[in-house]
């Protein structure tokens, strides 16, 4: 075995030799002859080499495009939550202004608050506003917004202050139609079924006719509420079963259920410095 090795490798060199000893025709020849042999293979490994370095040129390009795209889409996402919280800004800021532009048209003093909780069992029957009595604010105290009358206050701390809404069945308000004049106690409704806030005012004089859309405003009975203040509109009005009186089911002005900022009302000014103004000077008063 070892002996045909030797053999074919001594053959091979051998054919080396005459190659190299051959005459200068017949060596260019032969040259020309294996070149001529090996071209097509050659073509084939170069059209082969040539398109494996392109597809790699395409691969990493692919590649780069991919990364490119992740990139982009990261930035994409980084933008789009930056639009939302500029629209998020616009929008608390377009609030604030219409409050702030409420606050200054108001004859009333009015502390401006943020509401930072609620009460999340059921329905949001009270909401927890960062101000407290450090900042003025008193219990049983009327709380508005530009739209109208929102609750009174409970809780109060130095620093927060518990709201009770009207749509919880334990706020009471004396209320009246704008229109006629009717007098009522309104009641919170509380959950509702159909998801839109409903109050109750109860005991009106069946005499006086009482008509879906009208105004219902604050009394100023009772001490809590101030006169005038907007609570809401009449959807329904209803006989009492004993024929005694009329009811009537109110839509509040104000969207419970979109607090973000509100006002507690304030005594408005000193009653006896108002007297003073209306009758004039006191007789003897600087004599």
């Amino acid at each position: 075995m070892q002996n045909k090795g030797l053999v074919t490798w001594l053959l091979i060199l051998a054919f080396v030799l005459l190659l190299l000893n051959m005459p200068a025709m017949v060596s260019d020849w032969t040259k020309s002859t294996v070149r001529g042999s090996v071209a097509p293979l050659q073509h084939i490994l170069g059209s082969a080499s040539l398109r494996l370095d392109e597809s790699i040129t395409v691969f990493r390009g692919l590649g780069g495009m991919i990364r490119k795209n992740r990139e982009m889409s990261e930035e994409l996402i980084q933008l789009r939550t930056r639009v939302r919280a500029l629209e998020a800004a616009e929008g608390e800021n377009l609030q604030l202004r219409a409050q702030l532009h409420f606050a200054q048209r108001s004859s009333r003093h009015l502390i401006p608050c943020e509401v930072i909780g609620r009460d999340t069992s059921g329905w949001w029957h009270s909401i927890r506003l960062g101000a407290g009595g450090r900042d003025g604010i008193f219990p049983d105290t009327a709380v508005i917004t530009s739209d109208g009358l929102v609750g009174r206050t409970t809780e109060v701390s130095a620093r927060v202050t518990d709201v009770l809404l009207l749509s919880d069945p334990g706020c009471r308000v004396s209320a009246q139609i704008s229109r006629t004049g009717a007098h009522g106690i309104l009641e919170g409704g509380g959950e509702p079924l159909d998801g839109l806030v409903r109050c109750r005012l109860r005991f009106i004089n069946k005499s006086i006719p009482a008509r879906a859309g009208d105004e219902v405003v604050t009394s100023g009975l009772g001490g809590v509420y101030p006169q005038g203040l907007l609570i809401g509109y009449v959807e329904k009005v209803y006989l009492d079963k004993g024929g005694l009186y009329q009811y009537a089911d109110v839509i509040p002005k104000a969207d419970l259920g979109m607090l973000n900022y509100v006002f507690v009302v304030t005594e408005e000014e000193d009653i006896l410095a108002d007297l003073l103004r209306e009758t004039g000077p006191v007789r003897g008063a600087h004599e």
